[in-house]
């Protein structure tokens, strides 16, 4: 009997699968616990019409990406910090202050998770870091850190 998954089962199936399972199995298991319904006709253009919306909204998103990581691209972020001689600064530069200062500056609002630092900025000058913004969509910033 083929039915949809409501829910993600392991060693079955993900949510919104499409999946062959035995008629004992589907009826006194699946269907009484509502991790699935039987792939009638209703049920597969309900099930058709969802994937096309989360598509839709995947696209968007891309689209919005895409144009963040434009913007990114024609910024060059300055960040002032307290520093000592020979260009050290005290502390350092993290990801977190980078999404603040983007935010505050552009109203670009970046997840701090999503900047990409190897380690914090720890000195003066102008860097390059990547922002992933999307699946494949990688925004690149310039950073000028100077002294206060």
């Amino acid at each position: 009997m083929k039915v949809i998954l409501k829910a993600d089962i392991k060693g079955v199936g993900k949510k919104d699968e499409v999946i062959n399972a035995s008629d004992g199995y589907a009826r006194n298991f699946l269907f009484p616990k509502n991790l699935a319904v039987e792939a009638n006709h209703e049920n597969m253009i309900q099930l058709k019409a969802k994937q096309d919306s989360a598509k839709f909204q995947k696209n968007q998103e891309k689209e919005a990406a895409l144009q963040t990581a434009d913007k990114l691209s024609k910024i060059l972020l300055k960040i002032k910090v307290k520093s000592g001689e020979n260009g050290k600064i005290f502390g350092g530069v993290s990801s977190k202050e980078i999404a603040q200062e983007l935010e505050k500056q552009y109203q670009i609002k970046v997840d701090k998770k999503k900047v990409e630092l190897k380690e914090t900025i720890k000195v003066l000058g102008t860097q390059t870091i990547e922002i992933k913004l999307f699946e494949g969509v990688v925004g690149k910033l310039k950073v000028d850190v100077i002294s206060e």
